[in-house]
């Protein structure tokens, strides 16, 4: 508990800090950064949904309710070699 409360007043502090400084910036956004921020986000979400696409369809699958169930038969493999 002590490490969070920790770790939040470092993170407080630091965006605080990050604010009372600001200075005013002439900079210029070109206008594909926009497109570059758009398709960073898309290719994570892809990413992530190709690593946990067997979660996902799991939610979507609905399990059909086993009703005739056969028992397994175990079947003897004849050897070949006797089979005359």
């Amino acid at each position: 508990m002590k490490r969070l409360i920790s770790f939040a007043l470092t993170m407080f502090t630091g965006v605080f800090l990050m604010m009372a400084m600001e200075r005013r910036a002439m900079a210029y956004v070109d206008p594909g950064s926009g497109l570059l921020a758009l398709q960073s986000f898309a290719s994570v979400m892809a990413a992530a949904g190709f690593f946990l696409r067997r979660r996902i369809m799991g939610l979507f699958k609905r399990n059909k309710p086993q009703a005739n169930v056969a028992t397994p038969v175990t079947v003897r493999k004849e050897d070949s070699r006797n089979t005359g």
